[in-house]
């Protein structure tokens, strides 16, 4: 019997590509954002929790997308056309989950080196923070994000279902049986 043991990741050095929420900047790993997508195509899903803002198709397979505003607690703004949608892979168990993040705006890949990386101020064995660290580059205050812990897990397991459920819709026309 193994025990395990909560371990603090922080963030690493390294790229990471950041955007805005608010008045505020985030970075995602680089390694994790598999594109970036304009908002089109977004079709609202019947019945979903609040932070799904719906799906769009990629490569003929439907994404789940998920605004990080609702997420962070922040209030709803109307689309621009900076909003965007940052496709991501989420470890889950044994899986991951491809999803989409609405954010406002996109701004570049940036290079961060561990001098420029502070570690987050609150233990992550106690609060299981998505905040990986806080980046500075310049004058400007980037929070990195991990995508290990920014959704919760009853989160996740809606996205699959519905991922799951995506995937089966893709082979049938919807009608029949």
């Amino acid at each position: 019997m193994t025990v395990e043991t909560a371990v603090a990741k922080v963030a690493q050095a390294g790229k990471y590509l950041s955007f805005m929420l608010g008045h505020k900047e985030y970075g995602l790993e680089i390694l994790t954002v598999h594109q970036v997508n304009a908002m089109t195509g977004l079709v609202r899903l019947p019945d979903a929790p609040a932070f799904v803002r719906g799906a769009v198709t990629k490569r003929g397979r439907s994404i789940p997308v998920v605004s990080l505003r609702m997420k962070f607690g922040l209030p709803a703004v109307e689309d621009t056309e900076k909003t965007s949608i940052i496709v991501v892979k989420a470890p889950y168990r044994d899986t991951e989950v491809t999803m989409g993040l609405v954010v406002d705006e996109v701004l570049e890949v940036l290079s961060l080196g561990a001098d420029q990386i502070e570690t987050p101020q609150d233990d992550p064995a106690t609060d299981p923070s998505p905040t990986l660290g806080l980046g500075r580059l310049d004058d400007r205050e980037i929070i990195l994000l991990d995508m290990d812990t920014l959704l919760a897990d009853v989160d996740l397991e809606y996205l699959i279902r519905l991922d799951r459920t995506a995937a089966v819709g893709n082979h049938h026309d919807g009608g029949g049986r």
